[in-house]
């Protein structure tokens, strides 16, 4: 007599953990867009003038009117801390969008073309790649002097090889898929096939990357500011205001504290919610 299979009381199902993984991944892009929207809207919502002092100097945390209480000079830190972090998130976006742009262009063209424009663009990315990107964005903007938009333009410099690089890879995989063949067999025009069929089988992994990067720009920009090279003072800019009052840990830890957990705060949403991109592009 066989013995009876006995059936377990609770299974799990394996849709379970994709839908998980999905409402993850939209929490996560949720707060990367609430991110977006708190820095176009930090000036309207600063308490005080970031610049100008507004009260006694180094107040605590939770003081009545100052949530994060005053610096040395009695500015409020959490209207220097709005402005900085619309400073940094939106400037981040900035060179990820130019970057994209300038990389896409250069990488899609090389992939369409092939032959020695392929070649061409190639060795010249190779040529950026080669160089170490954040001593020569150190040494542009050093020799054009510090500013934000001088502190962007170093940046984007050294950053469009590596869109340009994963989008080419793209596209050169893309072009030589069955229904782009067939759309060029049916004698579709050159501009169309590259708009219509080409250039969105590169689209998903150029957000994917991009939607990763951010966290690596914020990073990058708030460490050029610690040293000096982002916007003069007294503008409010998250890594120079850490490296201003790096003295004060043991006095008001506060004040150089908070600018540097709005910085980690940055990258870290913008990585998480570029796994997120990535969670459900792949599921879709």
């Amino acid at each position: 007599m066989s013995a009876a299979v006995v059936a377990p009381r609770w299974t799990i199902r394996p849709s379970s953990g994709v839908h998980a993984g999905r409402r993850m991944a939209q929490v996560l892009v949720g707060l990367l867009v609430a991110l977006t929207v708190l820095a176009l809207v930090a000036r309207l919502i600063a308490p005080d003038d970031p610049i100008q002092p507004v009260a006694m100097a180094q107040l605590p945390i939770g003081t009545p009117g100052h949530l994060f209480g005053t610096d040395s000079i009695g500015r409020d830190v959490l209207s220097r801390t709005l402005f900085g972090l619309q400073t940094s998130w939106l400037s981040a976006l900035a060179v990820v969008a130019v970057g994209l742009v300038v990389g896409g262009v250069v990488g899609a063209t090389a992939g369409v073309a092939g032959g020695w424009v392929d070649s061409v663009l190639m060795r010249v990315t190779d040529l950026f790649l080669a160089l170490p990107s954040t001593l020569v964005a150190i040494a542009i903007v050093a020799a054009l002097g510090p500013g934000l938009t001088n502190t962007l333009v170093g940046i984007s410099v050294v950053w469009w090889p590596y869109y340009a690089r994963i989008i080419r890879s793209e596209v050169r995989a893309t072009v030589t898929r069955p229904h782009v063949e067939a759309a060029r067999l049916a004698g579709v025009g050159r501009a169309r096939l590259v708009l219509r069929h080409v250039l969105p089988g590169a689209v998903p992994t150029a957000i994917v990357t991009a939607s990763l990067d951010i966290g690596n720009v914020v990073l990058l920009l708030a460490g050029l500011s610690f040293l000096g090279l982002g916007q003069p003072a007294p503008a409010a800019e998250l890594g120079a205001d850490t490296a201003a009052n790096t003295q004060l840990l043991l006095s008001a830890w506060w004040v150089p504290v908070v600018p540097g957990a709005a910085v980690l705060l940055l990258s870290l949403v913008s990585n998480l919610a570029g796994d997120g991109v990535r969670t459900l592009i792949a599921r879709r």
